[in-house]
């Protein structure tokens, strides 16, 4: 591979100082997802297995699924959009040039930081209402409030991701470096290999 198309691959800027921050948030904060998601689906193993083998299952299961899977998944949106993991379909944009491209992608990245603060505001507004009125669960008596409150900081990182996107694309419209977003996973050696 020669020098020009060593460049190219890295062509893409580094995270700036906020980038970095961000990311290293939103990398944490899914990977804790992730850790609770496992831990679920342990729990609903032993469960259905103590159900059916003894008739013992783990008291209040249906009820930790439902109070840690809906925190767990927004633990992983800020992440996915961060690092262009959304679905996107670029079919009536491909012939574009590249400065339309940015604008339509830095307006789709503040419609997703608006939804994420939008969302954040009103669970958090639910969770806060369900505090008052002192709801639990039926079996474990847990708040029902906390598991809606713990879904909170997952929409605020996906509103602070999606403008940090929105701004990494106007910047690039116009033509600078400053504010870097970051190649998927991969995507750099997978780059170097294809061009090769």
């Amino acid at each position: 591979m020669s020098s020009a198309e060593h460049a190219d691959v890295d062509a893409e800027p580094e995270y700036g100082p906020v980038g970095r921050a961000l990311a290293m948030v939103c990398k944490t904060a899914a990977i804790i997802g992730t850790l609770i998601f496992i831990v679920l689906v342990v729990m609903s193993i032993v469960s259905i297995s103590g159900r059916k083998i003894a008739s013992m299952p783990v008291p209040g299961d249906v009820e930790m699924l439902q109070l840690c899977s809906a925190f767990a998944a927004s633990t992983f949106f800020a992440w996915c959009h961060l690092n262009r993991g959304d679905v996107k379909v670029d079919f009536f944009t491909d012939w574009l040039p590249e400065a339309p491209v940015h604008a339509l992608d830095s307006l789709g990245s503040l419609l997703v930081g608006l939804f994420g603060a939008l969302i954040a505001w009103r669970t958090g507004v639910g969770a806060l209402a369900l505090k008052a009125t002192g709801e639990t669960t039926m079996i474990l008596g847990a708040p029902l409030w906390i598991g809606q409150a713990l879904m909170v900081p997952g929409f605020v990182l996906l509103g602070l991701a999606g403008l940090y996107r929105a701004a990494w694309h106007l910047r690039r419209m116009r033509g600078g470096h400053a504010i870097a977003a970051p190649l998927p996973p991969g995507a750099a050696a997978s780059d170097a290999r294809s061009q090769a």
